[in-house]
């Protein structure tokens, strides 16, 4: 367990956050005096298209992409995105996911139909699930652009890192103008 590897997918659609997300995990896990390695996938990420961050954290990391089945946390910010991805994780993973629907361009187009009861679906491949109201919750700290960091706060409560260290991260890597903001929205991801 000594040279244990844990490694997060963080996934949805350009625009969400994604990378930021990717950024505060991956300083959180330098302060905490991991080797961390990180690597982002965006196919057309400004136009709303999937984007996919891998970040693996421990005592000694080689390789910066998670191997297919070997992912322990699986991060969502959109559904569809988030059941997309599910063949990366290990059974037994952690999925926690934002309760938010983007249509992609073939719902919109008509060639397609947004699949139904995804969260059902999720849960019954993924126990250990969980589903948030980021936008709602990001709203109610104060921007709705925080879902984000209201993800994030939710996820660290699955990872043994100190508060402290997740607010040294967040104070380093968001901009100060909306630090107050964020910090309230990690808050709040944290307490579920």
């Amino acid at each position: 367990m000594d040279n244990a590897i844990t490694n997060i997918l963080l996934v949805g659609v350009g625009g969400q956050g994604i990378l930021l997300a990717s950024e505060i995990l991956s300083e959180a896990f330098m302060l905490a005096g991991f080797d961390v390695k990180k690597s982002e996938i965006h196919g057309m990420s400004q136009r709303g298209g999937s984007v996919v961050s891998h970040v693996r954290f421990g005592k000694e990391v080689f390789s910066p992409v998670v191997p297919e089945g070997q992912g322990d946390i699986l991060f969502g910010f959109e559904l569809l995105e988030t059941y997309r991805y599910l063949s990366l994780l290990k059974p037994g993973a952690t999925v926690v996911a934002n309760d938010y629907k983007i249509a992609p361009p073939s719902v919109l187009l008509g060639q397609a139909v947004y699949p139904q009861a995804l969260p059902e679906k999720i849960k019954a491949k993924f126990p250990d699930f969980l589903l948030v109201d980021g936008q709602g919750l990001a709203l109610q700290a104060g921007d709705v652009r925080a879902a984000n960091t209201v993800m994030l706060g939710a996820v660290s409560k699955r990872l043994q890192i100190a508060e402290e260290v997740w607010q040294k991260a967040l104070e380093k890597m968001v901009p100060k103008r909306a630090l107050e903001i964020n910090l309230k929205a990690f808050a709040m991801g944290r307490e579920l």
